[in-house]
């Protein structure tokens, strides 16, 4: 007899297969947590574009002062992003809180992976600061438009163009993260903002006509 038993060990593809899938579920996890974070930061910066200029066009309704303006711009923009932080902090800590009682209950966090669990949990601290940035970024463009424009009608169209050019930029760069046609995107965020505007500018002069 030939010694010619030779052993043929049949290997599996399976891990491998396994691995790359893995990675694979990775990095589309990353891909979309990115994308969250990102349509919250234009939603955030749109928030504050819109209900900061909404706010300066209703005072320039009834008041023609440029500092009173300003200032109560300012204000909305403190008391936006303060609102935004608090309200985005309380959010994503009772999102992580679930999250944490569901792993709990799956068994999931035990030993070596206790850590890397938890590292993938929502940072509430780092929602709260990212919110507010972006709220205030979006508030900044209407007070740096209208800080240093002396005549009022000047200075409410100068607000409106500024915040114009904001919402169709705000608009684009949601409808790219989405996949949505621009188009539609950017003329939908722009007549919103045009009616947040006109609304608070034309109930303000109403109310201010009547009681002043």
């Amino acid at each position: 007899m030939d010694g010619n038993n030779d052993v043929c060990i049949p290997v599996s593809e399976n891990k491998s297969e396994q691995v790359h899938g893995q990675v694979s579920i990775e990095k589309e996890f990353d891909y979309s947590q990115r994308g969250q974070w990102l349509r919250a930061a234009v939603l955030g910066a749109t928030d504050g574009l819109v209900s900061v200029s909404s706010l300066m066009m209703g005072v320039g309704a009834v008041k023609q002062d440029a500092r009173a303006m300003f200032l109560t711009g300012f204000a909305g923009l403190v008391a936006g992003a303060c609102s935004m932080a608090i309200g985005e902090f309380v959010s994503v800590y009772s999102q992580r809180d679930v999250e944490v009682a569901k792993m709990k209950r799956d068994k999931k966090i035990s030993g070596n992976e206790e850590e890397s669990e938890k590292e993938a949990l929502p940072n509430p601290i780092q929602a709260a600061a990212a919110s507010a940035l972006a709220f205030m970024l979006g508030a900044i463009m209407p007070l740096l438009a209208a800080a240093f424009i002396v005549d009022h009608k000047v200075r409410l169209g100068v607000v409106v163009a500024t915040v114009s050019l904001g919402l169709v930029v705000f608009g684009w760069i949601g409808a790219v993260l989405g996949g949505s046609p621009v188009v539609k995107s950017c003329f939908r965020i722009l007549v919103g903002g045009w009616m947040a505007m006109a609304i608070t500018f034309g109930l303000t002069m109403g109310i201010g006509s009547t009681v002043m």
